[in-house]
């Protein structure tokens, strides 16, 4: 990326100059409600989309090496969608069916709904918690004589298999997908002023494209406390940090550093 040339050093006078483009690390939004598009109407921002890693499927044979049985659990944890379209995959490719008496066992009522692309599910065999980990743990202390199976990513936080050890809860990850950097070459000459990343692995694969990145100019905006610790120990200045208090979201976050921005101007 142009103004991505030696690691760090950003430019600390950066604050003061007007973000008047933002590159997201994701895919584009596939609906025209986005909130990002709303903050570039309302402030006259460009805003691109474009994802820093992609998913891979684990082929059949790499995953038959680990020799996980899927048929001798009783339980099944999902935490994304592509947990859920790897693990029905591996299934399909296993020639397994899935026995009508397994419990599942999902993070959010949205993976639980997509669950259902590919199950019929009966309510007492789905358990789901409000958002995040910690909620579901309290669901899973309560099927604790259960046998659970984690399909995962090789790269994943370590709290649900920390929780399953500490709590002596039988269990086995697979990991079934794999997460990797993109392919980032065609923005090698592209400058953006703010960068919004979303996982540890986006920070990763920026300096997998970019080795000698340097920042300048650019904001850096991460969300959530272990993006954040990457953007930092990458040696980057975090000047955007989500959720807060007062923003929850990413573009709220955003916003209130445009508006702040706004507000010094007058001075």
């Amino acid at each position: 990326m142009a103004e991505s040339k030696a690691k760090g050093s950003a430019n600390p006078e950066r604050h003061k100059l007007p973000i008047k483009s933002i590159l997201v690390t994701q895919p584009q939004p596939t609906t025209d409600n986005s909130p990002y598009l709303s903050i570039a109407e309302k402030y006259d921002i460009k805003v691109d989309f474009r994802a820093f890693i992609e998913v891979e499927p684990v082929p059949f044979k790499e995953f038959r090496k680990d020799k996980v049985d899927i048929l001798a659990h009783t339980a099944v944890i999902f935490t994304s969608r592509n947990a859920v379209d790897h693990f029905f995959r591996i299934c399909q490719e296993s020639k397994i069916e899935m026995p009508a008496d397994m419990k599942y066992f999902c993070i959010s009522d949205q993976t639980a709904y997509y669950l259902q692309k590919y199950i019929t599910l009966r309510k007492r065999k789905l358990f789901v918690g409000e958002k995040t980990a910690k909620d579901l743990f309290e669901v899973i202390k309560k099927h604790k004589n259960e046998k659970f199976l984690f399909p995962c990513s090789n790269i994943r936080k370590d709290d649900i298999p920390s929780f399953l050890a500490t709590n002596k809860i039988k269990h086995t990850e697979a990991i079934i997908y794999k997460t990797v950097a993109a392919d980032l070459s065609d923005l090698d000459d592209v400058t953006y002023d703010c960068l919004a990343f979303f996982s540890p692995s986006g920070i990763h694969s920026l300096f997998i494209n970019f080795p000698d990145f340097k920042q300048n100019n650019t904001r850096i905006a991460a969300f959530g406390p272990t993006t954040a610790k990457a953007v930092r120990d990458a040696g980057l200045e975090l000047d955007i940090e989500a959720p807060m208090p007062n923003a929850p979201s990413m573009t709220g976050a955003i916003e209130v550093y445009i508006q702040n921005q706004m507000q010094e101007t007058k001075k």
